[in-house]
């Protein structure tokens, strides 16, 4: 059974950063991509990072280019997001996912099979 387990959300002040972290288990992690997401009240899931199985590559929202930095550590089982800058429109929902390493579908919600229960970011102004 896989699973993954976000921690590290909270409540920080604009221009403050956080580090989430998710924990998999019950799949080989070093053999798939991973990716966050986030779901603000009111909207539709959306692409945050994305990683490839190897760590080589890493993709990005244009929305958090710059500010946010997404990592693995395949020895841990464990990926990361980083998040610099925060502005009170990061305010959201984050959620970890693993998926196949897919060429071109790696910010895409159907790509990913397993998903995190969330972890709740907010950001004051």
């Amino acid at each position: 059974q896989v699973q993954l387990v976000e921690s590290g959300g909270g409540l920080v002040q604009a221009g403050g950063s956080l580090r989430l972290s998710c924990a998999a288990s019950g799949r080989t992690f070093s053999s798939y991509a991973m990716g966050w997401f986030r779901q603000a009240p009111g909207k539709e899931r959306e692409f945050v990072a994305a990683i490839t199985w190897s760590g080589y590559s890493t993709f990005y929202a244009d929305s958090v280019k710059g500010r946010f930095t997404i990592s693995r550590d395949n020895a841990k089982n464990t990926v990361y997001l980083r998040m610099n800058s925060l502005k009170p429109e990061d305010t959201a929902v984050y959620y970890c996912a693993t998926g196949p390493q897919r060429v071109g579908a790696l910010a895409a919600t159907s790509n990913f099979d397993y998903w995190g229960q969330g972890t709740q970011v907010t950001v004051s102004s």
